[in-house]
C-alpha cells in the first residue's frame, strides 16, 4: 500500500491553508528580522548604549528564553481548548507581541548606561515571552496541517517565502520611513508602531485561514488525548534529545542561523563603515540578498521534492559561503561586486530557510512511531529556541567583538561618516566573511548525516497508519 493510498481520504492541502500559514510567518519574521538588522545599530547609535551593553541586552532576553521556549512547547502540547492546542496561544500572544515590539524602539528619558540597559532588558523579556507564545504554536502547525513528505516541503516553502518576503517588506517600509522622517528617534518609534500593528493582524489572519484544515486532519488522526505526553518537561527533553535525526536537524539549523544572523548583524557596519556608503545602501543590499532568496524559493522547492531536502542544502549553502569569502576581500570602491556577491549569497540562503523546517515534521512522525506520543510543541520549542539563541548570540558576539576592536559608538544617529580605527574595520570584515562561512560549512556536515529520506518517511507513515487503524478499531 502506498502513502498516497493511505491518505486518499484526506482533503488536499489547499492554497488557503498555504497562504494562511505563510501569513502567520509575518507575525514572527518582521519583528525578528528588524531586530537583527536594526536593533544593535539603534542601541549603539540612537539610544547611546556602548556595544558591550547593547549586546548584553540581547543576552538577557535569551537567558529568559532558555526557560520560556521549552516551557511554552510543553504547555501547548498539554493545552485543552475549543480552539485546539495551538491557536489559543497564538491569539493570546499576538497583542503583547505587537505592543512590546513598539516599546523596544522608544528612547526613555533615563540617564546612565545601566538604567537604559535595564529598560531595554525588561522590554526584551516581555517581547521574547510574547514571541514564543506565537512562534512555537505557529511552527508546530507545519506538522499538524500536513502528513506527506512532499506536503511538508510545499507548506514550508510558503513559510520560507513569507519569511523572506516579510523581511523584504519590513526593510521597504523601514526605508520609506527613514526617507520621509527626518527626526532619527521618531523614525524608530514610528517603525515600531507600524510593525506592531501588522504583527497582530497577521497572527489572527493565520488562525482564521488554517483553522478548518487543522480540524480536518485531527479528525483523521488518533484522538489527541490518547497520544499527548504526560511525562514531565525534563523527561520529554531527554527523550527528544535522544532522537538522532532531530539532533542532525538541530545542527543544520543552529549552524545556518548563527552564520546568517552574524552576517545580518554586522552588515550595516560593513556597508557604512567599511564600504563608506550612505545607510540607504544597507537596506538596498539586504533587499538584493533577500529578494534573490525569495525568487530562488520557487526553484529550490520543486528541486527539493525531486532530489531531496538535504541535497538542495548541500548545493545551496556553498554558494553563500563563497559569497561571504568574496565580501571579505572587497574594497570600498567595488560597489557593483558588493551587490553581485549579495545576490549570490541569497541563492544559497533560500535553502537555509527551507530545509530544516521541512525536515522537522518527519522527525516528529518518527518520534510518534517509536514512542506512541505526539509532542510537536516540544520539538518546535527546541528549534525556535535555537533560532533565537543564534540571533542573540550573533548580536552579542558582534557587539563584544566591535567593542574589543575599538569601535566608536555614536549617539542620536549623528556623525555616520565618523572614521573608525583600523582594528574595528578589520574586525567588521572578519565577522562578515570567514567566520560565518566556517559556521555555515559545519551545517553541511549535519545535513549529509540526516537519515530520513523520502523512502524512510513513506515507511514511517504506513506504519503509523496501520497503528491508528488498529487503535480506531479497538
Amino acid at each position: 500500500m502506498s502513502q498516497d493510498t493511505v491518505l486518499k481520504t484526506v482533503v488536499p492541502l489547499g492554497i488557503k491553508t498555504k497562504l494562511g500559514y505563510g501569513i502567520g510567518e509575518i507575525g514572527k519574521e518582521i519583528p525578528s528580522s528588524i531586530i537583527v538588522f536594526f536593533l544593535l545599530f539603534f542601541l549603539t547609535n540612537v539610544a547611546g548604549l556602548s556595544p558591550g551593553w547593547a549586546g548584553s541586552v540581547l543576552l538577557v532576553g535569551k537567558v529568559w528564553d532558555a526557560v520560556n521556549d521549552p516551557l511554552v512547547g510543553w504547555l501547548s502540547d498539554r493545552t485543552r481548548s475549543r480552539w485546539g492546542r495551538r491557536f489559543s496561544w497564538m491569539m493570546c500572544g499576538a497583542f503583547p507581541l505587537g505592543l512590546s515590539f513598539w516599546l523596544l524602539w522608544l528612547v526613555p528619558p533615563l540617564t546612565g548606561q545601566g538604567q537604559l540597559a535595564i529598560y531595554y532588558s525588561g522590554v526584551m523579556i516581555l517581547f521574547f515571552a510574547a514571541l514564543t507564545a506565537v512562534a512555537i504554536p505557529h511552527s508546530t502547525l507545519a506538522a499538524e496541517l500536513t502528513q506527506t513528505y512532499d506536503e511538508r516541503t510545499q507548506l514550508v516553502s510558503f513559510k520560507a517565502a513569507f519569511s523572506i518576503g516579510s523581511s523584504i517588506l519590513g526593510l521597504v517600509i523601514a526605508q520609506i520611513i527613514f526617507a520621509t522622517v527626518t527626526d532619527v528617534s521618531r523614525r524608530y518609534v514610528l517603525m515600531g508602531g507600524i510593525f506592531g500593528a501588522i504583527v497582530i493582524v497577521a497572527v489572527y489572519a493565520c488562525v482564521w485561514a488554517t483553522y478548518d484544515r487543522f480540524w480536518q486532519l485531527q479528525s483523521a488522526r488518533v484522538d489527541v488525548n490518547k497520544i499527548t505526553p504526560r511525562s514531565s518537561i525534563v523527561q520529554q527533553l531527554r527523550a527528544i534529545l535522544r532522537l538522532k535525526p532531530f539532533l542532525y536537524i538541530m545542527g543544520v539549523y543552529l549552524c545556518s542561523w548563527l552564520g546568517l544572523q552574524t552576517t545580518a548583524a554586522i552588515l550595516p557596519y560593513f556597508v557604512i563603515d567599511w564600504m563608506e556608503l550612505p545607510d540607504r545602501h544597507f537596506t538596498q543590499m539586504v533587499l538584493v540578498v533577500q529578494g534573490t532568496a525569495l525568487l530562488m524559493m520557487f526553484v529550490w522547492s520543486p528541486v527539493g521534492q525531486r532530489i531531496g531536502k538535504r541535497e538542495i542544502y548541500c548545493l545551496g549553502i556553498p554558494l553563500t559561503v563563497a559569497a561571504q569569502i568574496g565580501l571579505f576581500f572587497l574594497r570600498p570602491d567595488q560597489i557593483f561586486w558588493m551587490y553581485a556577491l549579495g545576490a549570490m549569497a541569497g541563492i544559497g540562503l533560500a535553502t537555509a530557510y527551507l530545509v530544516p523546517w521541512s525536515m522537522l515534521p518527519d522527525a516528529i512522525d518518527l518520534d510518534e512511531l517509536q514512542t506512541g506520543q505526539r509532542r510537536e510543541g516540544m520539538f518546535c520549542a527546541l528549534l525556535v529556541q535555537l533560532q533565537k539563541l543564534g540571533t542573540a548570540l550573533a548580536i552579542f558576539l558582534v557587539g563584544k567583538t566591535l567593542e574589543a576592536a575599538g569601535y566608536v559608538a555614536r549617539s542620536g544617529g549623528d556623525d555616520l561618516v565618523l572614521s573608525q580605527p583600523d582594528s574595528a574595520l578589520t574586525a567588521i570584515r572578519w565577522i562578515l566573511g570567514p567566520l560565518p562561512a566556517i559556521v555555515l560549512s559545519a551545517g553541511i556536515y549535519f545535513a549529509v548525516g540526516y537519515p530520513i529520506t523520502r523512502q524512510v518517511h513513506d515507511s514511517i507513515v504506513l506504519k503509523l497508519h496501520a497503528r491508528r487503524e488498529r487503535s480506531g478499531s479497538a
